[in-house]
């Protein structure tokens, strides 16, 4: 059981906390529980939201002591430094081998800890010119939905606190535990995070361009010798009208998320199969056994039977 501990502070975000309590601290009906879940202040007792009420909170910063996994879901007012004993306890977690992740503007305390010093990180896109502004030693990426480093999480604002919150689930747990969790959410089940945290306005005659119908019909063709071009004429545009569109709606090019479906689909059947792994490479539209040690490496930095050790099992 991985314990994960949300520190919340006053005027507390009730979404960003939820963001972390929906994935993390909800048992679900044929899902293996495999997270406990609490919530810590610095002082116990009520904390406020900026919801208009008072949460109750039992657990002190001592509970930081014991997670796995440390959130904090947002820090407001962001101009306010966190407390000597709130940095101790961010760093003694971190420094005993602790997770620790923010969400939206929960980069600020984490800033303050320098635990992003000299690294890339992200935030709301509203607060990135105020966090870089104040701490020049983080790498700020003020695009990206999220920035994982293993040790240390960081993500833009509130949505994609659920991005990253399923991204860690995936880690942990694999592809296809995580697909489970994001499907009783009723959630995409992954979204990179190198993808823009918003999109450019859609042009007016793309309205009714939406590329859900295309993702549909490239998803069930993965294993298919499916490209850019064939998704371009199955959508009756041009190569560079699918790029625009693509750009617009999902923030990555057309040949990117194709990649990431593959890889997908790739890491899904080395834990829910035993197939040999020029079979998955065929499955899952990579072609060879070379091609998707190459990918698996480049994406997530372990060879297949690595992956396929450490998530071969039944959720």
């Amino acid at each position: 059981m991985h314990h994960v501990v949300a520190l919340v502070h006053a005027p507390q975000s009730t979404f960003e906390l939820a963001c972390a309590a929906e994935v993390f601290g909800i048992e679900r009906r044929g899902i293996a529980r495999r997270y406990s879940f609490g919530v810590c202040a610095e002082r116990p007792g009520p904390v406020g939201t900026r919801a208009g009420y008072d949460m109750v909170v039992t657990d002190g910063l001592g509970a930081l002591e014991r997670a796995d996994t440390v959130v904090v879901p947002g820090w407001q007012p962001t101009a306010e430094t966190p407390s000597p004993a709130v940095l101790r306890a961010l760093r003694g977690a971190h420094g005993r081998g602790a997770r620790i992740v923010s969400i939206c503007s929960g980069a600020f305390a984490l800033a303050h800890a320098g635990l992003l010093d000299g690294r890339r990180a992200t935030t709301h896109w509203a607060l990135a010119d105020e966090l870089a502004a104040r701490f020049p030693a983080v790498r700020l990426d003020p695009d990206v939905l999220y920035v994982d480093h293993g040790d240390v999480a960081t993500s833009a604002g509130s949505g994609a606190g659920i991005d990253l919150c399923l991204h860690l689930v995936r880690t942990d747990q694999g592809a296809r535990y995580a697909a489970h969790v994001a499907r009783n959410m009723v959630m995409p089940p992954h979204r990179e995070g190198g993808q823009l945290q918003y999109a450019a306005p859609p042009h007016p005659a793309q309205f009714d361009g939406s590329l859900a119908p295309l993702l549909a019909w490239a998803s069930e063709r993965l294993a298919e010798p499916v490209g850019v071009e064939e998704l371009a004429a199955h959508a009756g545009v041009s190569v560079r009208t699918l790029a625009r569109r693509f750009a617009d709606q999902l923030g990555v090019s057309p040949g990117q998320w194709l990649l990431s479906q593959r890889v997908g689909a790739a890491r899904e059947l080395l834990e829910s199969t035993d197939l040999p792994l020029d079979a998955v490479a065929r499955r899952a539209g990579l072609s060879s056994a070379t091609n998707l040690r190459r990918r698996f490496l480049r994406a997530l930095g372990t060879t297949p039977g690595g992956y396929r050790r450490a998530f071969r099992a039944t959720p």
